[in-house]
This record gives C-alpha cells, structure tokens and sequence, in this order.
C-alpha cells in the first residue's frame, strides 16, 4: 500500500469515527428529551408532595417561656408523674402531653399536647396561664396555628395578665397594653366585635408570632444547645384535669 492509499485508509476511519460520534450524540439527546417528555406526562411523588421536600423549622404550634425556674418547679407547678427524660428533638415536636425542657439561657420551655388552646376554649386558656404563673412567676405564652393561622400571645406575672392577644376567626383575648415588641416586629391587634381582620393579617401575624417569642424570651426553633445535658428534658402527664 502505498502512502496516497494510506492517507485516504486514514481519512475513511476518521470519518466513520467522527460519523459514529453523531449517531451516539443524536441517540443521547433523543433519550433525553423522551425522558423530559415522560416527567411531564408522570410526575414523580415529589412533585405531588413538593413539602416534604421543605425543611421544616422545629418549633411547636403551642409553647410557654417560663423564666428562673427549675424545670423540677415547673414539673412539680404542672403536677407531672410517670416522667420521663426526653430529648429536645422529640420533646419539641409537641407529642407528648407535657414536655419541660432544660433550662435554656434562663428560661424554661413547655409543649406539648396538654396545653391549652385558645381555639377551643380561651376562657380555659386564660385560667391555666394565671394559675401557673401565680407558682412560678413570669409565664409567657404563644400560640401559632399553621392550618387556620389562629395565633395568641400572652405575658403574666405572679398571676396578673401583663398582655394578652388571640385572634381564632376573631379577637377573644385582648388585654393589656400593647408591648413595643409587638409594635417593633409588624404584629397588628384588632379590637373586641372589630371584624376587620383579612386573610393577609392572619398570615403576617401567624408568621410573626415566633418573631416576638424571640423578643420577649426565646424562639424554640432557634435554640442552640451546646451538650447532652442542654439537649435532655423531662415528658410526663399531668394531673390537671
């Protein structure tokens, strides 16, 4: 062979090579674009549940903030028995009846399932707040509901109501003169028998509540614990009726 017949050996494999790139290259976007086309037809479960993909932050629907007590105080305040040492994660999330946490940066935080709601029935709500703070002092009080953004807060000491909000629809607890924390983060009050609460007052206040907890004492959702001993808290039931 000589080196003209050579040359053109050479220029034929190039070209089958080069020829054989298009042919994968053009089957590797035909694949793709039939897998774009069969997602839009199929969407996965995620796009169905797209939440689940969102963190969400671990603070409960219902909380107190109670400062210098002991959690023993607060476990005795509660009347709290078959206790039980329990971690924050899971004391947070708002299983149990009755979750008191370690004490934190001089406050001592409550969840749970035992808790009172002013949705149902703020009379009641009222009552229990009152009653605890008269043993332990200063008891702070927020309330967020996700689904209906029904929302309360509320401060007290020794007893005596310093403040106290909740909107469940309409205005049911409004006592107190309004706290420049509450003025400082946006949160907007409405009057007894003032129905002028929109849909977009509900969901500003709903996602302001954690906002005035930080303010006022602690926003569980943004508590930094440092050891084991931060992190382990006490869950029990309680004798309240």
């Amino acid at each position: 062979m000589n080196s003209g017949d050579a040359a053109l050996v050479l220029l034929a494999m190039q070209a089958i090579a080069l020829g054989i790139g298009f042919f994968m290259l053009g089957w590797i976007v035909a694949l793709n674009r039939r897998a774009q086309a069969q997602a839009k037809k199929f969407p996965s479960v995620q796009d169905f549940f797209p939440v689940q993909n969102r963190p969400m932050p671990a603070r409960p629907e219902c909380w107190l903030a109670i400062r210098s007590v002991s959690p023993e105080a607060v476990k005795l305040a509660l009347g709290l028995n078959r206790a039980m040492p329990c971690s924050w994660a899971e004391g947070i999330a708002g299983g149990h009846e009755f979750f008191i946490s370690p004490r934190v940066h001089g406050w001592v935080i409550v969840t749970g399932v035992g808790l009172p709601n002013p949705s149902d029935d703020v009379d009641g709500c009222f009552l229990f707040l009152t009653a605890m703070s008269r043993q332990l002092g200063h008891v702070q009080f927020f309330y967020a509901n996700r689904l209906f953004q029904h929302h309360a807060w509320a401060r007290m000491d020794d007893g005596v109501v310093t403040r106290g909000y909740a909107w469940t629809g309409e205005t049911v607890w409004n006592q107190g003169i309004e706290t420049l924390p509450e003025i400082a983060v946006g949160l907007k009050t409405f009057a007894y028998g003032e129905n002028t609460a929109t849909i977009l007052d509900a969901e500003m206040n709903f996602d302001r509540v954690p906002q005035l907890a930080a303010r006022w004492s602690l926003d569980p959702a943004e508590v930094k614990l440092n050891s084991i001993r931060e992190s382990t808290g006490i869950a029990g039931e309680s004798a309240w009726g």
